[in-house]
């Protein structure tokens, strides 16, 4: 079997960066990448310095030929297994090979779980989004409408009432909605709609038209905004013995400062342990983690 001194399990911006900063430091280093980012539906990154604009997938092209030109492996697959610990050594399988590592790194992401309406997974990451600093400003003064779904619905409502005058409150999980949410809507004066989302509707260049409700109704919409639950892809951490943390969100990996996890030998990065890093955020995570890994490494070689 191969060995690593640091096997990164996800090649998205902050496995990547862990890697740069890892193989700078003259560190054996094995990326394991699947290859499907959860930011590929959108067309642009935003909020990455000096990339402003950027595909999220030219972002990631140009980060694993920075990473390969210092010297890190990647290659593509998924685990299927991860086993071990710190004293004894990890191992972990792709594809029917084997490799093993002194230290891990799990920067697997999160799945976006979203509300089951025909139609919004087709539209998510392009006119379904989420985040006012991620998509706000390309949905500027248009007709959007915010789903409500989430404990978060009405802030969103809030973030997206700065971007634009032409915002409607569809009420699509009654139980979701609180009485301080509620009053936040009426405060604002964001008209509230008591009705659930039966279906998005598109015309026929594949645009978003409209949200068809229960009642039939139909209300027109350029953007949705909508909120998903949040569940990190956590099955590699938890069969190294640790446990997913829940958050009003959804779940994560809980790490300290430098990234490192409950699990001895093992650190976590980017949306694995934050759920809200953008790109930026999140290579800065794996930046840190690198570094860590290289120094709890070189003290190992003291002991």
């Amino acid at each position: 079997m191969e060995h690593f001194e640091v096997i990164i399990v996800g090649g998205g911006s902050a496995g990547l960066a862990a890697s740069i900063a890892l193989a700078r430091s003259r560190r054996n280093v094995l990326v394991i990448d699947e290859g499907h980012p959860r930011n590929a539906p959108a067309q642009h990154a935003h909020n990455v310095l000096g990339q402003e604009g950027t595909s999220p997938l030219q972002l990631l092209e140009r980060g694993r030929a920075e990473a390969e030109n210092y010297g890190a492996k990647i290659i593509v697959g998924a685990v299927d297994s991860l086993s071990g610990s710190l004293e004894q050594g990890f191992t972990v399988n792709v594809d029917q090979r084997a490799f093993t590592a002194d230290r891990i790194v799990l920067a697997t992401g999160l799945k976006d779980e979203l509300p089951k309406i025909p139609g919004l997974q087709e539209a998510w990451g392009t006119s379904a989004i989420h985040c006012a600093y991620c998509h706000g400003w390309e949905v500027r003064d248009q007709e959007i409408l915010v789903i409500g779904c989430g404990p978060m619905s009405a802030h969103q409502a809030m973030m997206f009432q700065q971007l634009s005058s032409k915002i409607t409150f569809i009420n699509h999980a009654p139980n979701e909605l609180t009485e301080e949410s509620a009053a936040l809507l009426s405060r604002l004066e964001i008209p509230l709609v008591n009705q659930s989302v039966a279906a998005l509707e598109f015309d026929s260049d594949g645009q978003l038209a409209a949200a068809k409700l229960d009642n039939n109704e139909r209300l027109r919409a350029q953007s949705v905004i909508v909120a998903s639950r949040m569940n990190v892809h956590g099955e590699l951490y938890q069969a190294l013995g640790g446990e997913l943390d829940e958050h009003p969100l959804g779940t994560y990996i809980k790490v300290n400062e430098t990234g490192a996890t409950e699990v001895p030998g093992v650190y976590a990065v980017g949306n694995a342990s934050n759920l809200s890093a953008m790109v930026m955020a999140a290579a800065a995570s794996g930046t840190l983690a690198g570094a860590a890994i290289n120094a709890d490494l070189l003290n190992a070689k003291l002991t």
